[in-house]
């Protein structure tokens, strides 16, 4: 087990030592210009959360499996980002999953000493194989059940990259990619969920964002394979169909059902007049991307176009 009072994570910060004689106020805004640090800190790391985003879009181009891995506040911020993308970008839940530490109840109640049991993250991460991609995330940087999920995947052949807030010389080599945050201490001691929370969840947000726009699930900053499966992402979809295609609400409605809300369909046919099976083929051939799908466009069908295709 590490020295757990000699990790950064669990430093206390000279900016909090009086933190419960400040009023409500001064809390707030302390907690929020660390929260701004943090994110900070995330950004020096630009480079290598964007070969982690190019790993994780191969990844889901050859039709293998990203999985988070975490515990406590880091597992549930894994969770979150593999519930999030089927919606957004019409992901296939079965492609992006997320394991933590204690199982499914860990997420509404915390169940702190499974952490500690590194089999449980070995046999948690079992069912991957070479091609796939494990994202672990671990704060500290030495969660047992974390370091499990690692040394398992990696001796399956897996990729793997470890999302951590310490500073570079505090881990080892436990992945092929270590991003480290050093985010410093929190304003509560040891509390993770705060700054550390903060950082990571902006790099998760970058690593699968920037994914699905190589993958081609974004045009322009419009979310084109989403799944309307409310009231609120039908009418998404439509202002997507109008905004993208240049159509009035009664033709993007028409064009949404015609295509059974296939966003991107629907604003290939919208620009080229093509008929439904057509503009899936170009899309088809344009590997999903809507701007390659109508950059194939013919003379006649340019003269249309408005300046937010182009």
């Amino acid at each position: 087990m590490p020295s757990w009072g000699a990790l950064s994570t669990e430093a206390s910060n000279p900016a909090s030592e009086g933190l419960d004689t400040l009023a409500t106020e001064d809390v707030v805004v302390l907690l929020l210009e660390e929260d701004l640090r943090a994110v900070e800190a995330a950004q020096r790391s630009s480079e290598g959360i964007a070969l982690a985003a190019t790993w994780a879009a191969e990844t889901l181009a050859a039709g293998r499996i990203i999985m988070f891995a975490g515990a406590g506040t880091s597992g549930r911020l894994g969770i979150l980002e593999a519930a999030e993308c089927p919606p957004t970008f019409g992901t296939d839940p079965e492609q992006i999953q997320a394991v933590i530490a204690g199982g499914p109840e860990a997420v509404f109640a915390a169940r702190e000493g499974a952490e500690d049991v590194s089999e449980d993250g070995a046999r948690a991460v079992g069912k991957l194989s070479p091609g796939d991609l494990l994202i672990a995330l671990s704060a500290s940087s030495a969660t047992p059940f974390v370091l499990g999920a690692l040394a398992s995947a990696r001796s399956s052949g897996a990729r793997t990259i470890l999302i951590t807030c310490t500073p570079p010389g505090e881990i080892s080599d436990v992945a092929d990619l270590v991003l480290a945050l050093d985010t410093g201490p929190e304003v509560l001691t040891g509390s993770t969920r705060l700054k550390a929370g903060s950082a990571t969840k902006a790099v998760l947000n970058a690593i699968t964002t920037a994914a699905m726009v190589r993958l081609g699930k974004v045009y322009g900053n419009l979310m084109v394979d989403l799944r309307p499966g409310s009231a609120k992402l039908r009418d998404r979809a439509l202002r997507i169909i109008e905004a993208a295609g240049a159509v009035s609400r009664e033709e993007a409605e028409r064009l949404y059902d015609s295509t059974d809300g296939e966003v991107k369909t629907a604003i290939v046919m919208a620009t080229s007049g093509l008929g439904v099976e057509p503009s899936r083929e170009r899309l088809r051939a344009a590997g999903g991307h809507v701007r390659k799908a109508l950059a194939g466009r013919s003379a006649a069908e340019e003269g249309g176009a408005n300046d937010f295709q182009k």
